[in-house]
């Protein structure tokens, strides 16, 4: 047998091995990424800012970023910021809604969705106890 031959089993771990490495590395800048959205959103005025880890629990995304805003035009504002983040970061969404509304402003980044509300549209969908079992995830101060 040549030294660099590796059996059909073996190849099939390593292969489970990186597909695990690729998971762990995508979760945590997932994860990161929630954390930052959060970050910028608070520090433009947002408030009631929470990250939820809905992993296991919700079939699309692995983490909500809710945030209130204190106006239409602040939502956009924090909108486009966390867009630009994203897209500095080699990310980007694959959706949004609500933009032009003045309510809600929803973006997706498949990993995180982000949802910006009016405080009225807060606690009228209420989302932190739609997803009352998701785990909160501490937002660092910056």
């Amino acid at each position: 047998m040549p030294l660099d031959y590796v059996s059909p089993r073996r190849r099939c771990v390593i292969a489970e091995e990186s597909a695990t490495d690729s998971q762990q590395k995508n979760e945590a800048a997932s994860k990161q990424f929630a954390l930052d959205a959060a970050k910028l959103a608070s520090n433009t005025r947002c408030h009631n800012v929470a990250v939820l880890d809905v992993r296991g629990i919700s079939p699309v995304c692995d983490y909500f970023v809710l945030a209130s805003g204190t106006s239409a035009r602040q939502m956009r504002t924090v909108a486009d910021q966390i867009v630009e983040l994203a897209e500095k970061q080699n990310n980007s969404a694959a959706h949004t809604d609500g933009y032009e509304g003045e309510s809600w402003i929803l973006i997706d980044f498949v990993d995180v969705i982000v949802h910006l509300f009016s405080d009225e549209a807060r606690a009228y969908y209420d989302l932190d106890n739609l997803w009352g079992d998701a785990k909160r995830v501490e937002i660092p101060a910056s």
